[in-house]
């Protein structure tokens, strides 16, 4: 899905992924201070970055319909999809932990969030892989089915067996 000529997914994704990470850090800064003041911005940074994380999923799905079945990318996209599900519901069960005191999150809360950013930066990782590697919404005629960016071959080659296929824009 595009507006103005840019995909809409990759705008929206910078907010929830800058707003948990930041929430991560303030709780570090929680920690190693023991000011708790910081756990309480953490708190609605984390409300933020939910409700950022499920708008940004809209837009992700749309795209990803838009992928032809059967090419490397829809299952990359798969993955980052479920990846980021994932990480919006370990925030989502981190905010609902620190409800009733965001000043005193527990640990479980905290580790919930180390875990949930760690997923994050994997599947950051899968959605750099579909865009820089596999030109995903980039351009007409995109290799859907490039090899591995870690793999050492040149992205215009393509996997074993399969064939290149552009993908369709989404309107």
């Amino acid at each position: 899905m595009r507006l103005l000529g840019h995909l809409v997914h990759p705008m929206l994704i910078v907010f929830p992924l800058g707003l948990l990470a930041t929430a991560l850090a303030f709780d570090i800064v929680g920690l190693s201070t023991g000011d708790t003041s910081w756990y309480g911005i953490s708190y609605w940074m984390i409300a933020a970055g939910i409700i950022g994380g499920l708008l940004a999923a809209v837009f992700g799905l749309i795209d990803w319909v838009g992928i032809p079945a059967g090419t490397r990318a829809k299952a990359i996209g798969l993955w980052h999809g479920a990846a980021n599900v994932v990480v919006v519901l370990l925030f989502i069960v981190s905010w609902f932990l620190r409800r009733p005191n965001p000043q005193a999150p527990g640990s479980t809360a905290i580790v919930l969030s180390f875990i949930a950013v760690g997923l994050a930066l994997i599947s950051g990782w899968l959605g750099g892989e579909l865009v820089e590697r596999l030109g995903v919404g980039i351009h007409q005629g995109a290799n859907l089915n490039a090899p591995n960016s870690l793999s050492g071959k040149p992205a215009g080659q393509q996997d074993s067996g399969s064939e290149t296929t552009g993908i369709r824009r989404v309107a």
